[in-house]
């Protein structure tokens, strides 16, 4: 009998050579299982402190309001993974910012001390070796630290670099079907997931360490320049919905190279953001100009090393000067020297709890909270024009003590998006706020750290105006400040 016309061909013989060797490469590979977080309660949370094999995995998603993710309530699935992320995790409902621009809020935020003390609200002033920074705690602690960054203003030029092994801005890579650049006349070049390649390397060099990585994501704050597709719409808001969900992805991507290095179960992940974004609600589109709710809450999550069945939500008001006391509390790390904030423990306990809060639940929510913002952040000559913010019984104050007929007072009860200005009709409830704000400000200035003024060369201005800001340069008219 003839032999099938098949069985003479050569590539049925190669083919089988070929899936000998994938067979015998396939025999010597150890399959590997995804690893998922194990289940967790509140008792675990109390024991995160006392071990020692916990990683940190600290992201900030710079220009993020919370209101705008669908862990927050929003009506959009912008957010997807960081809402799975935060549904077996610690959410807080209602966090402050310290300021509208980044670096005064990442100022307070690394150190937990508001602006007036950190002495950070000019664009031309920078951290010194005597500020205290968590990278610096971690680090002493046996700590890998690493730093990934796009935003110019926590370059290392600013001293935002103290305590890390590792500090880098990633260079854009170009990729098929990804823009590079965004379409402004100064480029901010490249994309966050540029920033999450490097932090992959980070995660596979130093997997076997323990390590905390800091990564900064940029995409949202660049809304109109991010290489995303316009899902939502092809309105400035739509593009700032798309951005979001494209850094989850990026999240998400963070967590799969977790899972990957089966780093989960001992990994505890942070995500926050530095200040919030205005699309006219008090008629400015943007940040940096206001403390209105749009620009100041933001989000806060934990994301402990295991999952805790519902995820647990703190209610009262806290604020980003909270975010590092509660997370070297957590670790069980010496506390920053100086700072404002205090750890929310007492409120995470309280939300786990069926029974009524603790003396100090109940002290940290009703505590007055503050932010910041000079007005003339971005000049270098103009005089000091501060806006400051206070929360304090469910209501915003705002006072602009260069110009006292700017004033506004806002009862979250009746109206949480604060639409309603009541500084006319609650006088007396004003003036009681404006006189803790008064008294906030002249305790600050005497307690403030040591800051350096430094000149800035023509590439660095070109960087951070490429972010959108008018930052003045100095001239013969506006010299550089003695150091």
């Amino acid at each position: 009998m003839a032999t099938p016309k098949i069985f003479q061909s050569a590539w049925l013989y190669f083919a089988g050579a070929l899936l000998l060797v994938v067979l015998a490469v396939v025999s010597q590979v150890q399959v590997h299982v995804p690893q998922e977080r194990p289940p967790g309660t509140i008792e675990d949370v109390r024991a995160l402190e006392g071990r020692d094999d916990v990683n940190l995995l600290f992201i900030v998603i710079d220009t993020l309001r919370a209101d705008r993710m669908d862990a927050y309530g929003y009506s959009r699935t912008t957010s997807p993974i960081m809402a799975e992320l935060a549904s077996s995790g610690i959410r807080f409902a209602h966090v402050e910012s310290q300021s509208s621009w980044t670096k005064a809020s990442m100022a307070s935020l690394w150190q937990g001390m508001y602006p007036e003390r950190t002495g950070i609200q000019r664009y031309f002033q920078s951290l010194t070796e005597d500020a205290q920074m968590p990278a610096e705690v971690l680090r002493d602690a046996g700590f890998r630290t690493g730093g990934v960054w796009r935003n110019g203003w926590v370059a290392a030029n600013f001293g935002f670099n103290q305590g890390f092994d590792l500090y880098v801005r990633p260079h854009a890579q170009r990729r098929v079907g990804m823009i590079v650049g965004n379409p402004s006349a100064r480029n901010l070049t490249g994309t966050d997931y540029d920033a999450s390649e490097v932090a992959f390397e980070f995660l596979e060099s130093y997997k076997s360490e323990r390590w905390f990585l800091y990564l900064h994501y940029m995409d949202v704050h660049q809304s109109l320049y991010a290489d995303t597709s316009p899902i939502y719409g092809t309105d400035v808001s739509d593009f700032y919905d798309s951005s979001i969900h494209w850094v989850d992805r990026n999240v998400g991507m963070m967590v799969d190279a977790l899972r990957d290095r089966n780093l989960l179960d001992n990994t505890m992940i942070v995500i926050v953001s530095d200040h919030g974004e205005g699309f006219f609600e008090h008629g400015q589109e943007g940040h940096a100009r206001t403390l209105f709710r749009e620009v100041q809450e933001v989000p806060f999550i934990i994301v402990p090393p295991f999952e805790i069945e519902g995820g647990l939500v703190v209610e009262p008001h806290v604020a980003n000067v909270d975010v590092w006391p509660t997370i070297l509390d957590l670790l069980g790390l010496p506390p920053l020297d100086r700072a404002d904030g205090r750890s929310l423990m007492p409120l995470i306990e309280a939300a786990a709890s069926d029974g009524p809060p603790s003396d100090e639940a109940r002290a940290l929510a009703d505590r007055s909270l503050f932010s910041q913002l000079d007005l003339s952040w971005g000049q270098v000559e103009a005089e000091a024009d501060p806006l400051i913010a206070m929360i304090k019984d469910g209501h915003r104050a705002i006072a602009r003590p260069k110009l006292e007929r700017h004033r506004w007072l806002y009862d979250h009860n009746v109206d949480p998006l604060e639409r309603q200005n009541i500084a006319e009709q609650e006088a007396e409830r004003y003036a009681e706020f404006r006189a803790e704000m008064d008294a906030f400000l002249a305790e600050g200035k005497e307690s403030a750290v040591e800051t350096k003024d430094i000149e800035l060369d023509q590439m660095r201005l070109h960087q951070l105006r490429a972010l959108g800001y008018v930052v003045e340069p100095r001239t013969r008219k506006n010299p550089a400040p003695k150091e």
